[in-house]
């Protein structure tokens, strides 16, 4: 019986990280749409600094490449910190090169810097929808189970 507990355990967590990995590329997309993303870790500091309720998401992201950088995983606490204080969701994500593609790359061709990527509010938040909500409810469901960062898995292309 614990046998088909855990399988089911399991199935239903895969379930829970691939909806949420699509409202998380759903949600990025129409923010970059909305000219409503800052990219880059030092530019989200700074706009969490000057102006915290502009903030309505945050994601952290990293792979196997940069697990080691300890001045990234400092940044990484503070940012989560940050969030924590201030009521903003965040979430990880593992895959960087796909975050990358989400965002597409800067004029100079170049990839943009996606280790912390901000949504932040507009004068118009129509585009906030199900997909801002279904990741409040990932992560509020997560944090009941001491999941305080939850990770998602991006959906593949």
């Amino acid at each position: 019986m614990q046998h088909v507990y855990n399988l089911y355990a399991t199935y239903i967590i895969k379930s829970r990280m691939q909806c949420a990995g699509g409202a998380l590329e759903e949600l990025l997309v129409s923010a970059k749409k909305q000219d409503c993303l800052t990219v880059g870790v030092y530019e989200s500091a700074k706009v969490m600094n000057v102006d915290p309720d502009s903030v309505a998401f945050c994601v952290l992201a990293t792979d196997e490449e940069y697990e080691c950088d300890i001045a990234l995983q400092i940044h990484f606490t503070l940012i989560q910190a940050f969030c924590f204080d201030n009521d903003i969701n965040v979430v990880r994500v593992n895959d960087i090169e796909r975050l990358a593609d989400i965002l597409g790359s800067e004029e100079s061709g170049e990839p943009k810097d996606a280790h912390c990527i901000l949504v932040t509010s507009s004068e118009d938040d129509s585009w906030k929808g199900s997909a801002l909500e279904k990741l409040s409810v990932f992560c509020e469901e997560s944090r009941s189970v001491y999941e305080w960062v939850p990770a998602i898995t991006l959906p593949e292309r």
